[in-house]
């Protein structure tokens, strides 16, 4: 299993549809709502870096009310 946290900016009063979108996906294991820099941080995991990386692109980014994600890979030392 590989894992990444998203950073996620929103348009204005987008967040709780973005939250709710994010919710119903698979690959999602938590959200978290933030203040700050970043209106969502979510953890994502994947069976490969592949797979994790169509996921972010294909699914996160393509929410309607993103306006800007940052990735956040996770490696184990």
């Amino acid at each position: 299993m590989v894992t990444a946290y998203v950073l996620i900016n929103t348009k204005p009063g987008a967040e709780e549809k973005v939250y709710s979108d994010l919710a119903s996906m698979a690959n999602v294991e938590e959200i978290y709502t933030l203040f700050g820099e970043y209106d969502i941080i979510v953890k994502v995991e994947a069976k490969d870096y592949p797979v994790l990386e169509n996921f972010i692109v294909s699914k996160i980014r393509n929410i309607g009310g993103i306006v800007d994600t940052k990735t956040l890979m996770v490696i184990k030392l």
